[in-house]
């Protein structure tokens, strides 16, 4: 074994810190919806009471419910998870969506792409594409384009939120209604049927709105794990949304009733027709 395999061994090994562990919780939580303390104790590999304690403090941010013998992901979206929560979190899921929203975009389109990692995703599948006039609120995202041979990049202004490096609020909205958009990909941390799009900052609805209110086609692309979530605020109905992109972890009853609710509802990886 070589010397940086051993080192890898080891940090893989290594016992988590509880910050660590507790992220590990909610992203198994993300995939499974509900588990049981047991099943916590194994996927970790900690004590039962170490489990019960990261649950707790969970249930404390409002991030998971505590149920008997175990723990469901919170459907209240208390709060927004930061840019490093997210950045490492469902990356294949991520990538299909990526791939499957930025198949729609042609040469020559201007496009819209909202705050979040699954929008930063969709750089790589447009680096073919020509004469694209992007649109965006978020900083890092803008940092991703900044290569791309004939991108057009226009960065919207507004109050900056640190811990998801996006902009929003009143002054994101103005620059948009300034805008004509062929295709607005909105993201969330939170949508269903029953609330639509939501979030729990309220500053980060009015960029959504505008962007729908000056596109051609607003399309949601947003992973299955954030699904049967909601925050406080309705940033938009999912009928004011002509296309929804999501991935094969979406529940199966979940798609059912999307799609008999008129939902043009498209699961990355599997055949569907262009839009737009």
């Amino acid at each position: 074994m070589t010397e940086q395999s051993m080192a890898d061994a080891a940090a893989a090994s290594a016992p988590l810190i509880p910050e660590q562990r507790r992220e590990s919780i909610v992203r198994h939580l993300q995939r499974e919806r509900v588990l049981s303390f047991r099943q916590l104790t194994e996927l970790l590999g900690v004590s039962h009471m170490t489990v019960r304690r990261d649950v707790a403090a969970l249930e404390e941010q409002g991030r998971v419910a505590a149920t008997p013998g175990g723990a469901k992901l919170a459907p209240r979206l208390l709060a927004e998870p930061s840019r490093a929560e997210k950045q490492d979190a469902d990356l294949a899921e991520k990538d299909a969506i990526a791939r499957a929203a930025a198949a729609l975009v042609r040469d020559a389109m201007t496009i819209y792409l909202d705050a979040g990692t699954t929008m930063q995703a969709m750089r790589p599948y447009l680096q073919g594409v020509s004469d694209l006039t992007v649109v965006t609120n978020d900083l890092a995202t803008v940092q991703a384009f900044l290569d791309h041979p004939s991108v057009d990049l226009i960065s919207i202004g507004g109050r900056v939120e640190r811990s998801n490096l996006s902009t929003m609020g009143r002054l994101a909205r103005l620059a948009l209604a300034e805008l004509s958009i062929d295709v607005a990909f909105i993201s969330s941390s939170s949508w269903d049927l029953q609330h639509g799009i939501t979030t729990p900052v309220e500053a980060k609805v009015e960029a959504k709105r505008a962007a729908i209110e000056v596109a051609e086609t607003a399309v949601l692309a947003a992973d299955s794990s954030k699904y049967g979530r909601f925050g406080k605020y309705r940033a938009l109905r999912l009928d004011e949304i002509d296309v929804v992109i999501s991935d094969a972890g979406l529940p199966p009853e979940a798609a059912a009733d999307l799609r008999a609710a008129g939902v043009d509802l498209r699961i990355a990886g599997e055949p569907a027709a262009d839009a737009a």
